[in-house]
């Protein structure tokens, strides 16, 4: 008896399906959103305008946005600022994003969008070589176009600048690999992009400034260095005129089934010398954790390595997967993007082989620290794949 023929898989319709937008749909970036803000007396935009709320364009297939802001800080106070490691990246304190079935996407901090950026880049993002120190050539290439990444390095006491940073908050994994796209062009449902402004973006010497742009650099108050205007600019990347079938529009279904989820959180009560385990939420599929290690909340001081003794990815069975020091990490690190991150922050790639957790609790990335003062904490950031239908079932985020 001849065997039943079988018709093509989900992921072979997926495959094909991709394929055709691919090749025929139209990529398009419009803007959707330009506005300016303005702080009065001297208040804190975050006063002003806390939250800018932005309903994207309901047409094709999104697979990103692309966000500029460009704020006046003004130093209103009586000392110096100086530019912090993570600098214009905190400007915004969360990026959240909602889609149309009310999932949280996207919810995350500045400084975790703006280290996948360039994660994803395999380079700092937006950035370009000096021509004085990148190139042995006559002709002027290099740094030169207005409007990009940019923050003076001090901000004199009295004095005011702009400050300039771009995110690409996305949806898609990648202009081709569409898996996380979202087909908007449907009725009656709403998706929301949620930017909000830091409450403190300039911190006093000596404190914590690893959630700042500028922290002074003598004693005394900064509580009139704010920012006193912005304005919020924003891009939609779509496709658009899809390829069109028998059965309608031609759409690729499992990669609409699919949340390129993006979050942060942040846990504490570390031990020096002792294990300390995070423990990877369940039904995901991890591409990457970025962690920040302070090793003393009091005066947020990060280490170039010398604070901890190891990392390690374990599994459920106390096998260790892998357990590098931070200079063993440090040089694989440097293999994609070419340099170091700011100190502290450590990213551990899982792009190749993603840590599949079908299970709570089954994967943990461990961290030996061999300095932990009073209040250390890890602010961690993650980014990974999940199904629709699983979310509602998945635990939450390691947090303490």
């Amino acid at each position: 008896m001849a065997a039943t023929q079988q018709g093509p898989t989900p992921a072979q319709i997926n495959a094909q399906a991709r394929s055709f937008i691919n090749s025929l749909a139209v990529p398009r970036e419009q803007p959707i959103f330009s506005t300016t803000y303005t702080a009065s007396g001297t208040n804190n935009i975050s006063q002003t305008q806390p939250v800018v709320s932005i309903q994207p364009r309901m047409v094709g297939l999104i697979r990103k946005f692309i966000v500029q802001l460009q704020c006046t800080i003004t130093n209103g106070s009586a000392v110096q600022i100086d530019l912090t490691d993570f600098g214009p990246s905190n400007l915004l304190s969360q990026i959240q994003f909602q889609d149309l079935q009310n999932n949280t996407r996207i919810q995350t901090t500045g400084w975790h969008l703006a280290a996948l950026n360039t994660q994803r880049m395999r380079r700092p993002f937006s950035t370009s070589l000096l021509r004085e120190t990148g190139f042995a050539y006559p002709i002027n290439y290099g740094d030169n176009m207005a409007g990009q990444i940019s923050a003076p390095a001090t901000i004199p006491a009295g004095g005011s600048a702009v400050v300039t940073m771009w995110w690409e908050v996305p949806l898609a994994y990648s202009d081709k690999d569409l898996r996380g796209a979202i087909y908007a062009n449907v009725v009656n449902a709403t998706m929301q992009l949620n930017l909000t402004f830091n409450t403190q973006p300039v911190v006093d010497s000596g404190a914590d400034a690893t959630l700042a742009v500028y922290q002074g650099d003598v004693a005394g108050s900064t509580a009139l260095a704010v920012i006193s205007a912005a304005t919020v600019t924003i891009q939609q990347d779509y496709l658009d005129q899809l390829p069109v079938g028998k059965q309608g529009v031609i759409l690729p279904p499992l990669d609409l089934a699919t949340i390129y989820d993006i979050k942060n959180t942040l846990v504490t009560a570390i031990v020096a010398n002792q294990d300390f385990p995070v423990q990877y939420a369940n039904f995901r599929d991890f591409l990457g954790t970025t962690a920040v290690y302070v090793n003393t909340a009091a005066g947020g001081v990060r280490g170039n390595g010398s604070d901890i003794n190891y990392w390690t990815l374990q599994s459920a069975n106390f096998t260790n997967l892998w357990k590098r020091t931070p200079a063993r990490h440090a040089q694989m690190s440097r293999n994609p993007q070419q340099v170091d991150p700011p100190p502290g922050v450590y990213y551990f790639s899982s792009r190749e082989r993603p840590i599949s957790t079908q299970q709570y609790g089954n994967m943990e990335l461990v961290l030996n620290a061999s300095i932990a003062n009073a209040g250390a904490y890890l602010l961690l950031g993650y980014e990974s794949f999940a199904m629709l239908n699983n979310v509602v079932g998945a635990g939450s985020l390691a947090a303490s």
